[in-house]
């Protein structure tokens, strides 16, 4: 089969298009022709030979992603016969093996595709969804909110934008350049602001001069600083990502803060599964997510690749050049 390989951890330019082993499953595994394969940022750090939250680094040479879709075309020993021939969607934890025509998976993480889905679709709302699922359990949203989201034309900002206007809040986006800022709007945003004009702080206290009741916070840095500035008193600040680098908080700005009451939320990992209150949170989470898509209240932007070219997909991710989810296609 071909697939994309690592041998050496490094720049994007490592990734190789190779022609490699098809996988065999082992038992209580199928294997997927590969319809769909997601992208995610924690595989740019693991192509540099970041640990970061993943529990190791891979053992190289190694065929990196986390997230497929397709259809079955082989079971292994003592696997249920009915997966055989169906369209799935499974997100492989931390196994890689997903930048292939073909992966394995635990028969137990398969999830059948809605139908009206395409496979680009579910692989997004397996991963993507339900991280954007586990985010909103922290938040109560509804007519009175206001909510602020910066990198609102990435996967996660798309769905969260569609998600508050469903609820009825307002939505401020903060994207980059104008593409972004149109695509904003297009999912629902009420205001849309360019976050590299230097006069978007005073559009939006122009437009809400009260602030805003929720900023969900995925870039850190500098414009997470300015953002802050923007909330409203009793505004809760959720954070799940730090892509320019931490908050550049003084003294002075945590005083604010604490007298405007913002509370901060970190949301990602034990907490957001804390939260569920089952026993496969994150089955659930892909349950949900997969189900909000299948009923159109949830919809995905992607950014599609051929397989062969990952090594772009990775580059434009890193830039963020991309909009959506990054998906790569066999």
């Amino acid at each position: 089969m071909r697939a994309i390989r690592l041998h050496t951890f490094g720049p994007a330019d490592n990734l190789r298009h190779e022609t490699t082993d098809t996988p065999v499953p082992a038992p209580g595994q199928v294997r997927i022709a590969v319809a769909a394969a997601g992208v995610h940022l924690l595989d740019t750090t693991l192509r540099q030979g970041i640990q970061g939250p993943a529990p190791a680094l891979p053992p190289l040479p190694t065929i990196p992603g986390r997230e497929v879709a397709g259809t079955v075309d082989a079971l292994g020993p003592a696997t249920d016969p009915a997966w055989l021939g169906r369209r799935v969607v499974t997100h492989l934890g931390f196994a890689p093996g997903g930048y292939a025509e073909y992966a394995v998976a635990d028969a137990d993480r398969l999830h059948p595709i809605p139908d009206g889905l395409d496979p680009a679709q579910a692989v997004a709302m397996i991963g993507t969804g339900r991280t954007t699922l586990g985010i909103l359990q922290f938040a109560d949203l509804g007519p009175d909110s206001v909510v602020l989201v910066p990198a609102a034309a990435g996967g996660i900002g798309t769905l969260l934008v569609q998600y508050a206007k469903n609820a009825g809040a307002t939505v401020i986006a903060l994207a980059g350049g104008p593409a972004k800022t149109a695509l904003a709007t297009a999912n629902g945003a009420d205001l849309a602001l360019d976050y590299t004009r230097p006069d978007w702080p005073e559009a939006l206290r122009t437009a809400h001069p009260h602030g805003a009741t929720h900023l969900f916070d995925s870039i850190g840095g500098p414009t997470a600083r300015t953002a802050l500035h923007l909330l409203a008193p009793g505004a809760h600040h959720l954070v799940f990502g730090w892509a320019a680098g931490p908050i550049p908080l003084t003294d002075t700005d945590r005083a604010d803060l604490t007298a405007r009451a913002i509370t901060t939320h970190n949301v990602l990992g034990p907490a957001m599964l804390h939260r569920v209150g089952a026993p496969d949170p994150l089955r659930v989470l892909e349950t949900r997510a997969l189900a909000e898509a299948a009923a159109g209240r949830l919809r995905p932007a992607l950014q599609r690749y051929p397989l062969a070219r990952a090594a772009t997909a990775h580059h434009d991710l890193e830039t963020r050049a991309t909009t959506g989810k990054v998906i790569l296609e066999p």
